[in-house]
């Protein structure tokens, strides 16, 4: 059974008056997924939370089938859940890490932990090859682990050093690697899906036009729920589903957009239902559970890879932190965050390797110590790296090197002991 035959997809559809008339105890397995309890609701509007229970209604079918998936039915062997253990526990113990350096001021600007959500980025992308891209968002850390970029480099980064993956030009929400065809994080929500829907045209194209036989790859577009409300997000799923282009659209929907509820910004909160309006498949995933997400990300990226064109995915999650280390997080309820945190992926995913004897309690210790060892060194590397010369202030801006950045000269114009004089003014 593939994982689009377990997990129910339907198409669109507008709410009967039969859902309009479920009651509150009807309606329990969507709002126990959401976190919330029919006498407690989490938006201050009940117009609101009412019309989210809805249309949260119409899927409980769907988040019901979707537990055949998972621990229950999905077999792994060993050396695949190994790499999923490790990855993930290399995920939280960097993040973890990283609220430290920047608490101690080693680290500038605006921080954005995955902290809760690695079931996602491990699930899909450690099914990908060297050649297939991803393209994240502001909360790019872990993604870039995930594709292979060293722990140094992105550490050395997020502290702005000249040894980091974008030599410290890109800084914590800017992650990119050639090497590794991590395409990049992107600071403005949504911005980075047309790039991956590119870099997904590009992928055709060589193998269409150009005749690239072996050219296989598939592209991985990661964002928010709060970015489903963008144009650019639906023009991309229409271009993409027009073209067939071997992409898979990636929602981490951690059910708040900063500070505003999903339930609160979205007039249809079932994000997956957009993909069967543009005429690709729509899919709902428990985004807490690394092996459900894997054999959904395993059926789309096998689609996209075989010219079946895109897919796009839901996955519910939640972040354990703020929406970034400057966010107090006072805006979501203790009882809320406690249900999510009981549901913790990397815990689930340990739990499942000792009850399935894929590996002992020892074992695990190893990888763990590993990984401990791998961060330390992460940041001794990055701490002793050297900052960038001023002279790369203006690399990589502007598309003439001869243009505003160098002199006639031939000399950085930052150079000059007057090159910022009276900037503020204007």
């Amino acid at each position: 059974m593939s994982a689009f035959s377990a997990v129910k997809i339907l198409p669109a559809q507008p709410i009967s008056s039969r859902h309009r008339r479920l009651s509150p105890t009807a309606l329990a397995p969507a709002n126990r997924l959401l976190g919330f309890s029919a006498s407690k609701p989490l938006c201050s509007s009940s117009s609101v939370v009412a019309r989210g229970r809805q249309h949260r209604a119409v899927s409980a079918n769907v988040v019901i089938e979707e537990k055949q998936l998972g621990s229950t039915s999905t077999v792994i062997g060993r050396e695949e859940a190994l790499d999923m253990y490790e990855d993930m526990a290399l995920g939280r113990s960097f993040e973890d890490m990283c609220a430290q350096m920047y608490y101690r001021g080693k680290m500038f600007g605006f921080v954005h932990l995955y902290n809760g959500q690695e079931a996602v980025s491990t699930g899909f992308i450690r099914l990908l090859t060297a050649r297939d891209s991803v393209v994240s968002t502001y909360r790019d850390h872990v993604h870039a682990l995930s594709k292979g970029v060293p722990a140094r480099a992105v550490m050395a980064e997020l502290f702005g050093k000249t040894t980091g993956c974008c030599r410290g030009q890109g800084g914590s929400m800017h992650m990119f690697s050639r090497e590794h065809n991590l395409i990049g994080g992107f600071a403005f929500i949504g911005e980075g899906i047309p790039v991956a829907t590119g870099a997904a045209f590009s992928s055709k194209y060589r193998r269409e036009v150009l005749k690239e036989e072996k050219c296989e790859d598939v592209t991985l577009s990661f964002f928010g729920d709060g970015t489903c409300n963008n144009g650019q997000f639906l023009e991309c799923l229409n271009m993409a589903a027009l073209w067939k282009l071997p992409i898979v659209f990636v929602v981490e929907n951690n059910l708040w957009a900063i500070g505003m509820s999903h339930l609160r910004a979205t007039s249809d909160p079932e994000i997956w239902k957009k993909g069967p309006a543009f005429g690709m498949p729509g899919v709902h995933v428990d985004g807490m559970d690394v092996l459900k997400v894997r054999e959904v990300a395993r059926e789309a990226v096998a689609r996209a890879r075989r010219g079946d064109g895109p897919t796009l995915v839901e996955c519910e999650t939640y972040r354990f932190r703020g929406h970034s280390l400057a966010d107090p997080d006072e805006l979501r309820r203790p009882d809320e965050k406690a249900h999510y945190v009981s549901r913790d992926p990397t815990v689930a995913l340990k739990k499942y390797i000792l009850e399935h004897n894929l590996a002992t309690e020892s074992e695990l210790k190893v990888i763990d110590k590993k990984i401990d060892d791998v961060v330390e060194d992460a940041v001794e590397f990055a701490d002793s790296s050297r900052l960038p010369p001023r002279s790369q202030l203006l690399e990589n801006v502007f598309a003439d090197p001869k243009g505003f950045g160098i002199g006639p000269d031939g000399k950085y114009r930052c150079e000059d002991p007057g090159f910022t004089q009276g900037t503020a003014q204007v």
